[in-house]
């Protein structure tokens, strides 16, 4: 009840303009209320006192249309992002959310999605494999644009830039387009595909994002990686009404809104917003990663990222990294149901493959022949040398 009022109609006193008809129109209002397992330990332990049980329970809220509209803003400030300042809650965490058809109209979604990345890159049924630009930070144009063109020579269907790597002096993003494109382009003329290179586009002047934008698609681009917590719901929606690229959803620093399991936002919750403003592929981690999440939270992630908010128009392609190579392939395409319909990102799982990059590519591909078939990849391996090389390489767990 608290959060219901503090979040809509109410503050700390009675007011005399808070009419029981005023109540009705806006006021929040608690409606279901599903008791979990007590705990013994606070998530705010400043607000524990002498406590040592702590109750828990799932509580569904309704927020009038009126009171928020399909304002993004408005429904992160009132329905989310204001309960975590009430006084005297020792753990609040946004477990789900239902929008109503109001949503869909107001916001443009994804414009190319998982349809259109396929076709961009010309896969078909298989994932699209992916890789990044290593070392993230450091590397010279005319290094990036070697790497490149081994990769693309191998095969690779995608390569990004680093979330970290935006347009520093040693490697401004005109002299990277510069360098990168002409391998890219050289290529499609000879072979006819078009590997999607995903340049980084994010500036916190959304017009010099634009111009960044406008950079990559005047050369023949059709990618852009978004650190999407860095350029905020602003940022996104002036890029996606006037972007003519397939935007590449990074979620960095997501992980402070999350990774307390007693505080926070579900991914679930979360990801809707930022399809609705309109990214195409959306990061979400994987199976076995380098990083702290677990594998089941990779699983909730892809079926958020895979569930049609409204339609199948809006739902985003699923990237799958984070200390990926060939080996999580068959575990992967088991958590997913059998789809193929991913982005299968490798970093140091492709570059650091021994016989190099291009190998690295072959690899990858090879254990994903193997997933979809069915075979298992030490068998797969006995006549795949490069596949064979990666197991040997990174079954240990080193891929990151």
């Amino acid at each position: 009840m608290k959060i219901a009022s503090d979040q809509s109609t109410g503050t700390f006193v009675a007011l005399p303009g808070e009419t029981e008809a005023l109540k009705a129109r806006v006021a929040a209002r608690v409606v279901a209320i599903r008791p979990l397992t007590p705990v013994d330990r606070a998530s705010f332990p400043d607000e524990a006192g002498d406590a040592t049980q702590f109750s828990r329970a799932d509580v569904d809220i309704d927020f009038p249309l009126d009171a928020i509209g399909t304002d993004l803003s408005a429904l992160m400030t009132i329905a989310i992002g204001g309960v975590f300042s009430i006084k005297g809650m020792t753990g609040i965490r946004i477990v789900d959310m239902k929008l109503p058809l109001e949503f869909a109209a107001a916001h443009l979604g994804p414009q190319f999605g998982v349809s259109g990345s396929f076709a961009l890159t010309g896969v078909r049924g298989r994932p699209i494999i992916g890789t990044i630009v290593k070392p993230a930070l450091g590397l010279r144009p005319h290094e990036t644009a070697e790497m490149v063109g081994e990769l693309i020579e191998a095969g690779v269907d995608f390569i990004k830039d680093d979330e970290k790597l935006m347009s520093p002096a040693y490697s401004s993003l005109k002299d990277r387009v510069a360098a990168v494109m002409p391998k890219i382009l050289d290529h499609e003329q000879k072979t006819g595909k078009k590997v999607m290179y995903a340049f980084g586009i994010s500036h916190a002047d959304p017009d010099e994002m634009m111009r960044n934008h406008d950079r990559v698609l005047e050369a023949g681009g059709n990618c852009a990686v978004v650190n999407i917590n860095s350029i905020g719901f602003g940022g996104l929606a002036f890029l996606r009404k006037r972007s003519g690229l397939v935007l590449h959803a990074h979620r960095n620093g997501w992980d402070i809104l999350t990774r307390h399991a007693g505080l926070g936002f579900e991914f679930s919750v979360w990801q809707q917003f930022w399809r609705l403003l309109g990214v195409d592929q959306f990061q979400i981690n994987g199976i076995r990663v380098k990083y702290w999440e677990p594998d089941d939270s990779f699983v909730r992630s892809y079926k958020a990222v895979t569930t049609p908010l409204f339609s199948d128009r809006d739902v985003a392609l699923p990237v799958i990294g984070s200390g990926q190579w060939g080996g999580q392939a068959p575990d992967t395409i088991a958590a997913t149901g059998g789809s193929t319909n991913l982005l299968y990102l490798c970093g140091g799982g492709i570059v650091s493959h021994p016989g190099g990059p291009g190998a690295g590519v072959k690899a990858v591909k090879q254990a994903w022949e193997a997933a979809v078939a069915g075979v298992p990849l030490e068998a797969y391996a006995k006549d795949h040398p490069e596949l064979r090389q990666s197991i040997e390489k990174f079954a240990d767990g080193k891929a990151a």
